[in-house]
């Protein structure tokens, strides 16, 4: 053990002394120290007790206990001490070469997964309908945490989760789409909270993240960065995934490293879970093959199951019938199982249906067939996602690995989501722009739903049937609905009493310290030259082999788009804000909003409104979340959505600027960094050159099937087809070909005006001269797209329309691309 890289073991000792020492004696029965504060030899004598402390200090250390690791404070290491010798020729020299930092002895690995969308009730693993074998297999290995909490939304649970600090302490209260220039909420994480990537690479770790990020600011993915918030720049060695918040699974916008990649050709069953497991198990393996003494850290955040939920047909035919019986029995069902598995306490009550969801008995016919379908749907889904992990946990396993492989597995970064409305839809993106779906159309798309024609999510009702047997869904972040999530924790080597529950209160803060504990890795004070923000969660090994030790979590707060809540000490005083997740604007009132109080301790589910009954301990722990909020960057609370989603309220590297130039290979580039069409007038200008043999392909897109334009040439032909939503294509087209030659094209859009969403008039020119014109009558009002991109000389997503295949390549010589803001 090398002590040259503890730059503070004098205060380690201090701390030791009172912390470790003196706490075993409190502990210890036999003891009669009440107080390490009058214990006199202490206190009499600080430097004789420092000396024993520190001579136990390295006994300890010697034997390599984990949680006291001589790893360094400050990050990087400092260079070490030449300590050879320097002649005059390097005959009568010595040399001294620096050793590479290595991670503590006996370090295990560390596989981190985290789903999305998921309920507490949805896995089998955990009472629900959908079969999860693998996570039961590793619960089976290690342990089920049934009180373990999340933030009720993306971005900011992924932000607490890798940083150990509360989401509005690293200015992520909210999802990087909806982000606001207030400190809590800038979606910008800060150099003084460094990721448990960052500090595990610092000590000797391999570190790779696959599958979902959406912790960079939009305005910030695309090729122009910066790229010191993408995951290569905060602690991964190596990223395959997707920076936004969803993705088609059927054709997404990949990124590996910093660079936009396609997904791999000539794959007509392509889904991008498989792919994103085949590059973590290739990435591992290479790793243990060169460097099998020093341990990974490999971080899975599948796409599924947030929408669009799509899913192999075979997978979603294992569920047909399944969910016909509704979501009202569904949720007894699953209350009853959870009970018969323990992972709710015998006495735990099953809340009731909100008055603002529908009975299921109340719909027709039609309705029950539709949403029952689009819930086999997301069983498809989540089971062919269990399945997939199962892959990479083989893989691990036949290394020899498994047993030294520190698993975490978290089931969902918020509760199950009810951002498919009342009614699901086909088209996520007409949910964010106030675009209305009907029966007939919904029932239209029937067969295909969680196929790459659809992007499609599921009515409300079924979220919160899912969350069993809590209240509410993802967003509400004041009930377990939003935020109680299933946590599985596996370590063959770590854990003894495998296959056992746990019930300590914990957040998602508290796996960073976990990580960090079981590697032996001190938490650095300073990063990079960044003095750190201290760790905010608490470490959960103490459970792992005392199941019935009181939590060491005892106060937290929850806060999300104005629902908030605080849980101290098993109580939890807790604020619905008005607004439901599939609404767009905000309805409630800060001052008006009516607290309740539970008793968890008690009553498991929140089932049981203590506020009229003991007013007092409701007032002071509505003071009590006021304090929090001010200690972590809550304030100022905010319930808007839909004015926040708009790019423009954010930096942008468009801001200011009418013209741009692009040229062919400007490809990917995200909304937030491309120039923003809607709601304006606009012209587009394209200069090309035809060859005698002609051409066809795109000169330039954003967007896709769901809602987009494009600009291209079909059968030589200049055309421009708007598509709304995915509900209607505008089509204007020249009648004629383009002749050999260079040309140039333009497409002028005159905006109607007077609201957003206002449609208008596009004319199509060749070399000055009008061919075509027509009329957009509807347009897209706040959003594009949510992983779709800005492409020029190719589609690198979906097609706008389906008359072209993507990528639907220029053929001829595309020399520029400007653009005209009026």
């Amino acid at each position: 053990m090398k002590f040259e890289h503890n730059t503070n073991l004098n205060n380690d000792c201090d701390r030791w002394i009172h912390g470790t020492l003196i706490q075993k004696a409190i502990t210890n029965p036999k003891s009669k120290i009440q107080n390490p504060r009058l214990y006199k030899p202490w206190n009499l004598f600080p430097e004789i007790a420092k000396a024993i402390a520190l001579s136990l200090l390295i006994t300890l250390l010697m034997v390599n206990s984990p949680a006291l690791a001589a790893t360094s404070k400050v990050l990087p290491f400092p260079p070490p001490e030449f300590k050879g010798k320097i002649g005059i020729t390097y005959k009568d020299s010595e040399p001294d070469f620096p050793q590479p930092i290595t991670a503590p002895a006996k370090a295990p690995n560390v596989l981190l997964v985290i789903l999305d969308d998921v309920g507490f009730g949805q896995a089998s693993t955990f009472g629900g309908p959908v079969e999860t074998p693998n996570l039961t297999r590793l619960a089976e290995r290690g342990l089920r945490y049934n009180q373990f909490h999340t933030t009720a939304l993306c971005s900011p649970t992924r932000a607490a989760l890798l940083t150990g600090r509360n989401h509005h302490s690293v200015n992520t209260g909210v999802v990087e789409e909806l982000a606001t220039g207030y400190p809590g909420y800038t979606a910008i994480l800060p150099k003084s909270a460094a990721t448990v990537a960052e500090v595990l690479r610092q000590n000797g770790y391999n570190t790779a993240a696959f599958g979902k990020w959406h912790n960079t600011p939009d305005y910030e993915t695309s090729a122009a960065g910066p790229f010191d918030r993408w995951p290569t720049g905060l602690g991964f060695e190596y990223f395959y995934g997707f920076l936004g918040g969803d993705t088609n699974q059927w054709s997404p916008a990949l990124v590996e490293n910093t660079k936009r990649v396609e997904k791999p050709a000539n794959k007509p069953d392509y889904h991008l879970t498989p792919d994103l497991v085949d590059h973590a198990i290739a990435w591992i393996r290479n790793q243990q093959s060169i460097a099998p003494d020093k341990p990974f850290f490999t971080y899975l955040a599948t796409g599924a199951t947030h929408a669009p939920h799509h899913a192999p047909k075979t997978w979603i035919d294992k569920y047909k019938g399944k969910f016909d019986q509704g979501w009202d029995k569904l949720r007894e069902e699953i209350f009853a199982r959870q009970k018969q598995l323990g992972v709710i306490p015998a006495n735990a009550q099953l809340t009731p249906r909100p008055q603002e969801l529908p009975a299921w008995d109340s719909l027709s016919i039609e309705q029950q067939k539709l949403y029952a379908h689009m819930a086999e749907v997301f069983g498809g889904f989540l089971g062919h996602t269990d399945d997939q992990i199962g892959r990479l946990i083989d893989a691990v396993a036949q290394l020899g690995e498994l047993d030294n492989t520190l698993v975490i597995y978290v089931v969902g970064d918020n509760g199950a989501s009810a951002e498919g409305g009342l009614t699901g839809t086909v088209n996520e993106l007409k949910f964010f722009n106030g675009v209305p779906e009907n029966l007939p159309q919904l029932l239209a798309s029937y067969d295909e739903l969680g196929s790459p024609k659809t992007f499609n999510h599921f009515p409300a009702a079924w979220a919160w049937a899912v969350n069993s047997p809590f209240q509410w869904t993802k967003q509400i972040a004041s009930h377990f609905g939003g935020t109680r999530n299933p946590l599985v924790i596996s370590w063959g080597a770590g854990i003894k009493d495998q296959g056992s529950i746990r019930s300590q209160f914990h957040h998602v803060i508290d796996i960073a310290p976990t990580i960090l504990e079981v590697a032996g890795i001190t938490a650095p004070e300073e990063v990079n030259g960044f003095k750190q923000q201290p760790i905010e969660g608490t470490s959960l090994v103490y459970t792992f082999d005392h199941p019935d030790t009181s939590s060491h979590r005892q106060t937290q707060y929850f806060e999300m788009l104005g629902n908030r809540a605080i849980y101290d000490q098993g109580w939890v005083a807790a604020a619905r804000h008005g607004r439901l997740p599939w609404e767009r604007t905000a309805k409630g009132d800060f001052d008006t909003d009516p607290w309740e109080l539970y008793n968890i301790a008690e009553d498991f589910s929140e089932a049981n409104n203590l506020a009229a009954e003991n007013p007092d301990k409701l007032e002071k722990l509505q003071k009590l979340f006021l304090k929090e909020a001010r200690k972590y960057k809550v304030l100022p609370l905010d319930d808007r959505a839909l004015e926040r989603f708009d790019v423009k309220t954010r930096p942008s590297l468009t801001a200011g600027r009418t013209t741009f130039s692009y040229y062919p290979g400007a490809v990917g580039i995200p909304e937030g960094s491309a120039p923003d069409l809607k709601n304006r007038s606009f012209s587009i200008t394209a200069n090309i050159e035809i060859p005698e043999s002609g051409a066809e392909g795109i000169l330039l897109t954003q967007g896709g099937r769901f809602a987009g334009w494009s600009f291209f040439l079909e059968d030589g032909k200049p055309t421009y087809v708007y598509n709304y939503a995915n509900a209607v294509r505008y089509i204007i087209q020249s009648p004629e070909k383009l002749s050999s030659g260079k040309s140039t094209l333009r497409f002028n859009f005159d905006y109607d005006g007077g609201a957003v969403g206002a449609g208008g008039t596009g004319k199509l020119f060749i070399n000055d001269q009008q061919v075509a014109e027509g009329r957009v009558e509807k347009t897209i009002a706040y959003r594009l797209a949510l992983d779709e991109t800005f492409d020029v000389g190719r589609d690198t997503g979906t097609p706008v329309v389906d008359t072209y295949q993507v990528p639907f390549a220029f053929t001829g010589n595309l020399q520029q691309v400007s653009l005209e803001l009026k």
